[in-house]
């Protein structure tokens, strides 16, 4: 019997066989959640056409419990992030890069979660040569504790330092890993990431064998609360993209919060986009604060967050983290540190008060997997494409099409020289 045969059932339990990299199976033998490639989700999406998968950043377990409640409810493959600001050496969350897959492994295992899930590192950000050094280092020791996915960002640094970086640095990611690159630097507003840029990346990292899944870019993306719809670019992303076609890369798409179910709908239909990262409007949800269908938290004329009634954290909690957040001096911006100090008393509240939380979360990624990014059914097209490899390794989506002879570093350099840049005001938005 072929595998497209087998009843749904008997189809995970071979992707759960065969599906989970060693890592992962080596970490949690008797799990039944399947924790894959990063590969897998993009693949997933790719198999359904014009689908986007929601990549949740997880600020707290509120979200991952929701998060997975809405994947299973929606059939939906699914990644779970944390940037490395967030959840890094110098983290302001309690979720991090060490600790994510064992919480989102009990999670999944309590819930009875069967669609695949993916763990990525995102934003791992590289902005110096000693920061390369250092991730040769954590970099290992991420993918030992589970995690099945990375971001390598350096596009911080000048086009050619950032390619010489993502081609150090992949020799550090199993090869059966998700892997995104990033582009121009996230800096603002405006749509600063060029065709010649990206495909100056791509192209230089074909050259040497690599194939990344996707390629953020900054193309109107924000972080954090916004005070402006401005938002996302889509004719400029679509005109990279089909740039990047021979090469098969994928799009990530950054800082969703300000953009529109309008204009994310769009990423999904006029783009190759197959992940979104979600992360402010999660956490403010989870917590009770109002969000519009921008993902943008609202303020009173007091410029104070406004609370849903019943909603979120208990008042009495929600009075202490206001006035924790005041007493450091924050801006509304700065709430997402409220993270990490609170963790414990949120767990803490009474079972009503958690149930709730969870339940903002999921009401609200369900919504966006099903009726804005497309992305049901694409966990078992997932589970579909585990049994076709007939491994946890889905291989690379392009083989190389650039001469090696090429792109060697003078001549990368040289290429970079020459590239079309638009210039802005440096930013610094590594989550």
């Amino acid at each position: 019997m072929s595998t497209a045969a087998l009843p749904v059932s008997e189809k995970f339990e071979q992707a759960l066989k065969i599906g989970r990299p060693p890592s992962v199976a080596k970490l949690f033998p008797n799990s039944r959640a399947l924790i894959v490639s990063g590969k897998v989700v993009d693949r997933a999406m790719i198999a359904k056409g014009k689908a986007m998968a929601i990549a949740a950043n997880a600020r707290n377990r509120f979200v991952i419990y929701g998060a997975l409640r809405a994947a299973q409810k929606a059939d939906a493959a699914l990644i779970i992030e944390i940037a490395k600001s967030e959840g890094g050496t110098g983290a302001y969350c309690a979720v991090n890069y060490w600790n994510m897959a064992a919480l989102v492994d009990a999670a999944a295992n309590e819930l009875g979660i069967t669609v695949p899930v993916a763990l990525h590192a995102d934003h791992y950000t590289i902005k110096n040569p000693a920061d390369v050094d250092r991730a040769k280092v954590e970099i290992p020791t991420m993918f030992e504790a589970g995690l099945t996915s990375i971001a390598i960002d350096a596009s911080h640094m000048p086009d050619e330092e950032n390619l010489f970086a993502c081609e150090t640095l992949k020799t550090f990611v199993p090869d059966w890993a998700g892997l995104e690159v990033e582009v121009g630097e996230i800096k603002g507003k405006e749509g600063l990431s060029t065709p010649d840029e990206a495909l100056f990346l791509i192209q230089g990292l074909n050259a040497r064998g690599i194939s990344p899944d996707w390629i953020a870019l900054n193309n109107g993306t924000t972080h954090g609360i916004e005070e402006s719809d401005a938002g996302i670019q889509v004719d400029l992303t679509a005109q990279i993209h089909k740039v990047l076609e021979p090469y098969r890369v994928s799009g990530a798409q950054h800082g969703t919060s300000g953009n529109s179910f309008e204009r994310l709908g769009r990423i999904v239909r006029e783009t190759r986009t197959t992940k979104a990262n979600v992360a402010t409007a999660l956490q403010m949800l989870s917590w009770g604060v109002k969000v519009n269908d921008y993902g943008n938290a609202f303020v009173d004329e007091a410029g104070e967050f406004v609370r849903l009634p019943g909603a979120g954290v208990s008042d009495e909690l929600w009075t202490d983290m206001v006035a924790y957040a005041t007493d450091k001096k924050w801006k509304k911006g700065d709430y997402k540190k409220l993270n990490l100090p609170f963790e414990n008393k949120l767990w803490a509240e009474p079972a009503a008060v958690r149930a709730r939380m969870i339940s903002a979360v999921e009401d609200f990624v369900y919504h966006l997997l099903t009726d804005v990014f497309n992305a049901s059914g694409t966990g078992s097209l997932g589970i579909d494409a585990i049994l076709a490899a007939g491994s946890h390794d889905l291989g690379a989506k392009a083989g190389r099409i650039e001469d090696p002879a090429e792109w060697g570093r003078d001549k990368a350099i040289a290429r970079a020289k020459a590239l079309h840049r638009e210039d802005a005001t440096k930013g610094s938005f590594d989550d």
